[in-house]
C-alpha cells in the first residue's frame, strides 16, 4: 500500500472508531437513563428527590459535547485542513525571512557606501 494511501486508510479508520464510539455512548446513555429512572421512581430510592433527572442532565451535556466533537468539530477540523494550515504558516514564514533577508541586504548595501 501507497503511503498516501495508508495514511487516507488511517484516517477512514479513525473516523469510523469515533462515530462507532458516539453510538454507542448514545445506546448506553438511552439505557442508563432508562435504569435511572426504574431505580429512582420503581425502587423508591429516594423518590422524592429526582435525582435520576440531574444525572441524564449532565450525561446528556457529554454526549452533546461527545457528538459535537466527532460530528461538526472533526468534519471540518481535520487532516485537510490540518496540512492547509501547515501550508499557510510555512509560506508566512518563508515570506518573512525573504523581507528579513532584503532588509540585511539593504543595510549591508547602505553600510558599505
Amino acid at each position: 500500500m501507497e503511503p498516501n494511501q495508508q495514511e487516507l486508510y488511517e484516517y477512514a479508520r479513525k473516523r469510523v472508531k469515533q462515530k462507532k464510539r458516539v453510538y454507542f455512548h448514545f445506546i448506553l446513555f438511552f439505557v442508563c437513563s432508562f435504569f435511572f429512572y426504574i431505580i429512582n421512581k420503581w425502587l423508591d430510592v429516594d423518590p422524592q428527590d429526582d435525582w435520576y433527572l440531574w444525572a441524564i442532565t449532565a450525561w446528556a451535556f457529554l454526549f452533546i459535547m461527545h457528538f459535537i466533537k466527532v460530528f461538526v468539530t472533526e468534519s471540518f477540523i481535520n487532516k485537510k485542513w490540518e496540512q492547509d494550515q501547515i501550508t499557510k504558516l510555512v509560506a508566512r514564514q518563508e515570506r518573512r525571512i525573504e523581507q528579513l533577508e532584503k532588509k540585511l541586504e539593504n543595510n549591508n548595501t547602505t553600510s558599505t557606501l
